[in-house]
């Protein structure tokens, strides 16, 4: 070996070694932050029943806000700060990654898929729940699935993946369909309630809480082909792998002991605040596969 090459390879080595290290710094920042400030940062939805909403003001409740709870307590007892205080932070489905990016929450539990392309800018947990993009109509209308509409408006939540999906579908068959991006799942509703919308695409577990929040619920029907199924998942900080071990900890923990089970009861197939409406979701079976497989796997 020439010096030249066995420095080029000492360098490389370096490179690598500081890498790694930066790494570790990086994946202890958000504990280390949170032990220092004696504050956690977490985010909520107000709009995502039954995973994170609002029963009143600054009262967020659901099954990913109870998650949420258990991640915050095993924290304080991973820095020694039983008294740590908690901050609860709204976020939307357009600004819930970049304030996980930069610093404003710690990380999130909600309504978010876990996909290929998120998983470029977060690392996510273990998969909690599965759904597919579906549409939210009036009986009235008579659409009962996507051929059915063709030339006519759509609306989506900006930043939903629903909106990518049924694009590309609207596309590759020809349906020229005019999307109309609201700012949340309630104002994506109200469009279609009022008549500006034809459909409403989204998540189809969250089409059924938006259903049966409705003034007149039978009014309107979850319809169509799932167009893909993908899991939602938690979020944490690139990198930052003391977090997601807390993380999947928690969520294993309770798939493990039945705990999972028990908050699904509650939360899927029983009413809920605060108008006492129940879903009726049964678990799906790629739910039931992962309370057994534990897989952060993204959709795709």
């Amino acid at each position: 070996m020439t010096r030249k090459s066995a420095l080029s390879r000492a360098l490389s080595v370096a490179f690598v070694a500081c890498g790694l290290m930066t790494g570790a710094v990086q994946a202890s920042e958000t504990l280390n932050k949170i032990q220092q400030t004696g504050k956690i940062r977490v985010a909520y939805r107000e709009s995502s029943m039954p995973f994170s909403y609002l029963a009143g003001p600054g009262k967020p409740i659901g099954f990913s806000v109870d998650m949420t709870q258990d991640v915050i307590n095993a924290v304080k007892t991973k820095v020694g700060k039983p008294n740590l205080e908690v901050e609860w932070v709204a976020v939307t489905t357009q600004n819930r990654i970049p304030l996980l990016r930069n610093g404003t929450i710690d990380f999130e539990c909600g309504s978010t898929v876990n996909n290929s392309a998120r998983a470029k800018e977060v690392d996510f947990g273990v998969n909690f729940f599965y759904t597919g993009t579906r549409l939210l109509v009036k009986k009235a209308s008579g659409v009962k699935n996507y051929a059915d509409l063709k030339g006519k408006s759509v609306g989506s939540t900006t930043g939903a993946v629903n909106y990518q999906v049924l694009r590309k579908y609207s596309m590759d068959n020809g349906l020229d369909i005019n999307f109309l991006l609201a700012k949340d799942h309630v104002d994506g509703f109200l469009q279609l309630e009022s008549d500006r919308t034809t459909a409403f695409v989204l998540d189809d577990i969250l089409l059924f809480s938006l259903k049966a929040g409705a003034k007149n619920p039978n009014d309107f029907e979850v319809v169509g082909d799932t167009l893909q199924v993908e899991p939602y998942a938690c979020m944490v900080r690139k990198g930052d792998t003391e977090m997601k071990q807390i993380l999947d900890g928690v969520i294993v923990g309770m798939m493990n002991s039945g705990e999972f089970e028990r908050r699904y009861d509650r939360w899927f197939m029983k009413a809920v605040p605060p108008n006492n409406l129940s879903l009726a979701v049964p678990m799906s079976q790629e739910l039931k596969a992962n309370l057994k497989e534990h897989s952060d796997k993204p959709a795709r």
